[in-house]
């Protein structure tokens, strides 16, 4: 009877497990070996053949490629940071302050936006924003401004989309930690004449911390990966190092050489990760939990 049970639950695990292997390896291993098999690769676009570092040398000879690469990284751990700002203090409205009805309410609130595409929500920041968008028109309506003004295409609205397309993956992992904090812990620090910003420091946001890195680390990768908002909203003058990626394998088809910096986009990320994990003192693994 144990055997034959043994046997069923061996079989259930090969059932569940192998379209999983299947998936991750022919669509994420796989892929990746190749990609870097080519990234060291000679390339016809560089006058070489057989194996070398030529594909990684250009990056560092073109200030474009690198300067891109510093600016992106810059511009994604803002983001992040301006991003858990903005949740750490919606997350504890949601969990801590409204009621039961107005919890859920909320909740659907925060995931409707991210029920359409990408594309659809950057779309929809550009007819607000655009010179002809709704905003300049209630503006020049009103006699606010004299003539409209065109908000997009900058830094500043490039940062606003990428903000609001990765909210979500902030405030979701947060909330779940966030939920498990009890509240005599608050009240106590009340009772006790603490102020808000001590209670913060020294209550919420050290039992929050596995949820704060977990969230920080998805909305890194979102932003650092990201190729639409940035094209869409920052135009020519917002470099992204999505685009020189994207410009390598589309437009000048030299894989080799977009292989290479794609390499080096998650060497980057890896990095500023592991820094980050370093210096805020968590284990990868409870933040992974």
């Amino acid at each position: 009877m144990k055997n034959s049970n043994k046997h069923k639950i061996k079989w259930g695990f090969w059932i569940f497990f192998t379209p999983v292997f299947l998936w991750l390896f022919l669509l994420l291993i796989l892929p990746h070996i190749e990609l870097l098999r080519m990234s060291f690769a000679g390339s016809s676009y560089l006058g070489k053949s057989g194996f070398t570092f030529q594909n990684y040398g250009a990056f560092f000879k073109e200030p474009i490629y690198w300067l891109t690469f510093v600016r992106t990284a810059i511009y994604s751990v803002i983001v992040t940071f301006i991003v858990l700002i903005i949740a750490l203090p919606v997350s504890f409205y949601v969990t801590k302050i409204a009621n039961l009805k107005t919890k859920g309410f909320l909740s659907t609130l925060l995931l409707l936006p991210f029920w359409v595409s990408e594309l659809i929500r950057v779309y929809g920041w550009m007819i607000l924003l655009r010179e002809s968008g709704v905003i300049n028109k209630i503006m020049v309506g009103t006699g606010l401004w004299k003539t409209p003004i065109e908000m997009l295409y900058n830094d500043a609205t490039m940062i606003l989309g990428l903000v609001y397309t990765s909210m979500l993956f902030m405030i979701i992992p947060i909330l779940g930690v966030m939920e498990s904090l009890n509240d005599s812990y608050i009240e106590a620090a009340y009772d006790l004449g603490a102020k808000k910003i001590i209670i913060w420091r020294k209550i919420i946001i050290p039992h929050c911390m596995p949820g704060i890195m977990s969230g920080s680390i998805i909305v890194f990768m979102i932003v650092l990966g990201s190729f639409l908002t940035p094209n869409l909203m920052g135009g020519k003058s917002s470099l992204w190092f999505t685009q020189q990626i994207y410009n390598q394998f589309i437009i000048y088809f030299n894989w080799n050489q977009g292989a290479a910096f794609g390499f080096l986009l998650l060497l980057m990320s890896s990095l500023i990760i592991w820094i980050a994990l370093k210096l805020s003192g968590q284990n990868f693994k409870e933040v992974v939990k």
